[in-house]
């Protein structure tokens, strides 16, 4: 197997469009833009224009067979993109290939995008959409459009949500719906993840262009490249719909033409990124932003934000003039921490520290601390409308651009990112931002300061602020360091002098 592969590769399985705008074309093109490398084979050759589609010449299996036996080991997957197929040949051919493949790489990930007509009209296929259940089992995530749902599973007038989920039902880890085609005003695409037993759903206002054909592909493929990167799937999933928002962007208002969807390149702005819908979000609609803190652009700075899990490392970090730390205590009964929050509070107040106390908030609020640190995990069990009557500050943990665009429509007083970098506190597996993420995170950041958190050293430290970040969060870089006040001392060094 190579090992020198500097961009993941994909292999898309797909039909070539000769009016260029959808199938194998859309898929190199979406790939190449998100700096994937792309191997294709095509299923069938099709004939057609922005008007009609006049036929569909398959490929020989044969064929198709001796293509992967040239690719597999000079140019193996990590995801594999499967479009038009043709025939029942071709797709009994697949569920055996797929089969060989994760025997060879059981972390190869598989995304199909049914597909059954054409945009102009036509069938595409000898397949009926009851073939495609043999192949379900094989398929990691599956990427309908929501008329391919309901023909897939049979049900004509099934909410998206029942078509998800019963589509995940035959055999998917993941079904995402994708709602461009509907006539709303406002277009929701539907994520389930079986694995984690959790929804995600999107929304964004419709963008009139009919420069959209090879939309549904270049989405697909668009969120195999997002995982093949590494990207969770809902990160995937959200970068996604930014990428194709973008594209549409790029010719809205263009009504008298049907053209090929253009894939965007460089950064994903905030005005491309969606509107993530929510229980936690649906909650607390009527809620107020929470008081602000400040950040380096305004007039009170965060400065260095350590994080530490005793009163004894309160005592020994509150004298070096911090600005902010947090108290991130676990495993203690409920009288040992009342009475360690009571004291902490009084201390912090001392110094005129601005004290942030991690999921506790209840006794944040009984014994009035500055503020209080939520994760994900606490904000649908928190409740945030106490917390805001208290008039105490709120900071959120997000962890990639789904959760940080969640927690940002609550209008917290600041959102922290992480991990930057691994780290020793948590396993943060598959949560690991780097400083690339970093940027793309404040990119979309709107009126909050930002909190980079998560292996960050002396050592890093200056190139994490150099993204732009407001604060820097740290624990080990100082709690396990040969001496914590010169820690202290170095890392304030790095960042901007406070005014408050």
């Amino acid at each position: 197997m190579a090992n020198n592969m500097i961009k993941p590769i994909i292999w898309t399985i797909a039909g070539a469009d000769c009016s260029g705008g959808a199938g194998i074309a859309a898929d190199i093109k979406t790939g190449h833009s998100l700096h994937v490398e792309v191997c294709h084979l095509i299923t069938a050759n099709t004939v057609q224009n922005a008007a009609k589609l006049l036929s569909i010449n398959p490929v020989d299996i044969a064929l198709l067979a001796q293509q992967v036996e040239v690719l597999k080991n000079d140019k193996p997957p990590r995801v594999l993109k499967i479009g038009l197929l043709v025939s029942i040949e071709q797709l009994n051919w697949l569920k055996k290939l797929i089969g060989e493949l994760k025997l060879e790489n059981p972390s190869l990930i598989v995304v199909l995008d049914p597909v059954g007509t054409a945009s102009v009209g036509g069938k595409l296929s000898a397949l009926e959409p009851k073939d495609y259940h043999a192949l379900l089992p094989f398929i990691d995530v599956i990427t309908p459009n929501i008329d391919e749902a309901k023909a897939l599973v049979d049900a004509p007038f099934a909410e998206v949500k029942t078509l998800a989920s019963t589509l995940a039902e035959r055999g998917q880890n993941t079904v995402v719906v994708k709602g461009g085609h509907s006539d709303n005003e406002t277009v929701v695409d539907v994520a389930f993840d079986q694995r984690e037993n959790r929804w995600y759903q999107l929304e964004s206002p419709r963008i009139n262009t009919r420069y959209t054909h090879g939309g549904g592909c270049s989405f697909a493929m668009a969120l195999a490249s997002y995982i093949a990167h590494g990207y969770l799937l809902r990160d995937a999933f959200t970068l996604t719909k930014a990428f194709i928002n973008k594209g549409m962007h790029v010719n809205r208002g263009k009504l008298d033409y049907y053209g090929a969807f253009e894939q965007p390149l460089g950064e994903l702005n905030a005005e491309y990124f969606p509107q993530i819908e929510s229980l936690i979000n649906d909650r607390y609609t009527e809620l107020s932003a929470f008081p602000s803190i400040g950040s380096q652009q305004g007039d009170q700075a965060l400065g260095l934000y350590p994080v530490v899990d005793s009163l004894a490392w309160l005592e020994k970090l509150l004298p070096l003039g911090l600005e902010i730390i947090q108290l991130r205590i676990k495993e203690k009964s409920s009288d040992v921490l009342n009475a360690i929050i009571a004291e902490a509070v009084n201390l912090s107040a001392r110094y005129h520290t601005r004290l942030f106390i991690n999921d506790h908030w209840q006794l944040a609020i009984k014994h009035g601390a500055y503020g209080v640190h939520l994760g994900q995990e606490d904000l649908l069990e928190a409740d945030l409308a106490a917390i805001h009557n208290a008039g105490i500050r709120l900071g959120i943990s997000t962890h990639g651009c789904y959760e940080f665009l969640l927690a940002q429509q609550l209008r917290p007083s600041y959102l922290a990112i992480g991990a930057i970098f691994p780290t020793k506190t948590k396993d943060m597996t598959g949560q690991i931002q780097g400083l690339d993420n970093l940027r793309q995170i404040l990119a979309i950041a709107k009126h909050v300061p930002v909190v980079a958190i998560g292996g960050i050293t002396l050592d890093n430290a200056r190139a994490v602020l150099e993204t732009g970040v407001d604060s820097i969060a740290v624990v080990t870089a100082i709690t396990e360091s040969a001496c914590y006040s010169q820690a202290v001392t170095k890392f304030q060094q790095l960042l901007p002098p406070s005014t408050a």
